[in-house]
């Protein structure tokens, strides 16, 4: 894997002065009754990234199972340079829906906030925060547009996908980060970025977890950089598509690959390119 030096720069080694905070710490609110294995998925990819620490907000259950499998994690509301929001949760039907919503609205002043599946539908994008990415698959971004007055199918989105990211990024002004097999990130000036093709190991149920927590963590560990310029904001998001994709491919060595295998994988290509 060759990563443009930008890039690779921001893999950021630990140093004896760094201390769990200032690695990043990441907050998620994420997964649901229905749902509970978005919040593990991405928690999981998050750690894998080299994260300081991680926040969990959600359903008392999923905390608990989380618990299980990642003991690192701290449960309750904190300090968070980031929030991950609405991964595994359904905004229509979901009564853990209204907790996402409390704390978009919380944290709407809160410097940098992913914003995936159900946190979609919820978002007030008058006062997001100051950086924000937005994830849909095609499905997600027709959903969105047709709630901002522009209705569209998810085969048109799929026909023009850069057409399609590039007017939700005005709209919302937010970056959109359309995720296919070719991946495109549009920004509300017009800005695309775009990535692929990407590895079909991704298409299985999860992987958008699985990334959504790599952005959190990789945005929290650049934050001060993030903040000051978006073209490093770009490329945080840039990197974590690209290092999503090569974990994907390090997981599949000839067989099939499930989410959890991609989430554990991150840590693989970190090495690989260290």
């Amino acid at each position: 894997m060759v990563l443009r030096p930008q890039l690779l720069s921001l893999l950021r080694e630990p140093t004896a002065a760094d201390n769990k905070y200032s690695r990043g710490v990441v907050g998620f609110v994420t997964g649901s009754l229905e749902y509970p294995g978005a919040a593990i998925l991405g928690v999981t990819a998050a750690m894998r990234c080299g994260i300081g620490m991680v926040r969990y907000l959600g359903p008392q259950r999923v905390g608990h199972l989380l618990l299980e499998v990642r003991p690192e994690a701290v449960l309750g509301l904190g300090r968070a340079d980031v929030w991950v929001l609405g991964s595994g949760i359904s905004a229509d039907h979901d009564p853990d829906a209204t907790e996402v919503l409390d704390v978009l609205t919380q944290f709407a002043t809160a410097p940098i906030a992913v914003a995936d599946a159900g946190a979609l539908a919820m978002i007030d994008f008058s006062q997001h925060p100051a950086r924000t990415v937005l994830t849909p698959h095609a499905g997600e971004l027709a959903t969105l547009l047709t709630r901002l007055g522009h209705p569209i199918s998810r085969a048109e989105v799929g026909n023009s996908p850069v057409e399609a990211a590039v007017l939700a990024a005005r709209l919302t002004d937010c970056v959109v980060l359309l995720k296919g097999n070719t991946t495109h990130v549009a920004t509300a000036s017009g800005e695309v970025r775009t990535v692929g093709p990407l590895s079909a190991q991704l298409a299985t149920a999860g992987t958008g977890d699985v990334l959504a927590g790599m952005l959190g963590a990789l945005l929290a560990a650049n934050k001060d950089a993030v903040l000051a310029e978006e073209q490093v904001f770009l490329d945080v998001i840039e990197l974590a598509i690209e290092l999503h994709s090569r974990a994907a491919e390090i997981a599949h060595q000839g067989g099939p690959v499930a989410a959890m295998d991609v989430a554990e994988s991150v840590r693989k290509v970190i090495a690989e390119l260290s």
